[in-house]
This record gives C-alpha cells, sequence and structure tokens, in this order.
C-alpha cells in the first residue's frame, strides 16, 4: 500500500538527514515508527465501565432506594419538616 504523508519542512529534512546517516530508507523509517506506534496504543477501545469507574458509585444512596423510594422521600420530608420545627 502507498501512502502519502504531508510533513513540516523541518521534519522532513530531519527525517531525510537520519535516514542518509542511517543508510536507510525513508520507507523504512516510516514504516518502523507505525509500528512502535501502534504497539504503544490500546488495541481496544476503553469501555464505558472503564471510562467511568472512577464516578460510578460516587453519590451513591440508600441499596433500596428503586423499591423503597416512598418510604425513603417520605423521611428526607419527615427530616427537612422536623429541622424547621427545630428553629
Amino acid at each position: 500500500m502507498t501512502t502519502t504523508v504531508k510533513l513540516p519542512p523541518e521534519l522532513e529534512q530531519s527525517l531525510r538527514q537520519h535516514c542518509a546517516a542511517e543508510g536507510r530508507s525513508i520507507s523504512d523509517v516510516m514504516r518502523d515508527a507505525l509500528v512502535a506506534y501502534l504497539a504503544s496504543v490500546p488495541t481496544t477501545p476503553a469501555s464505558p465501565w472503564a471510562l467511568g469507574a472512577d464516578l460510578f458509585g460516587r453519590h451513591a444512596g440508600p441499596a433500596d432506594l428503586a423499591t423503597a423510594r416512598r418510604q425513603h422521600l417520605a423521611d428526607a420530608w419527615g427530616d427537612k419538616h422536623a429541622r424547621r420545627s427545630a428553629h
């Protein structure tokens, strides 16, 4: 496969000098650079769980909130009114 890469003039000059000094072709150096780059990045993207793991459970409430929501709401309202009455 042939691919064209646009490089800034300074980078192209540096690449040509490096290749000439090592006696290697630009294609060989570019191939090695791509292999090294691809080896350094994860092969699979992070899962949604991995991306948000540090946020999950951060504001956790009662474990039975979904099933006992009315009781929890009544308790919260009772606490609110009790605090108001105490003032």
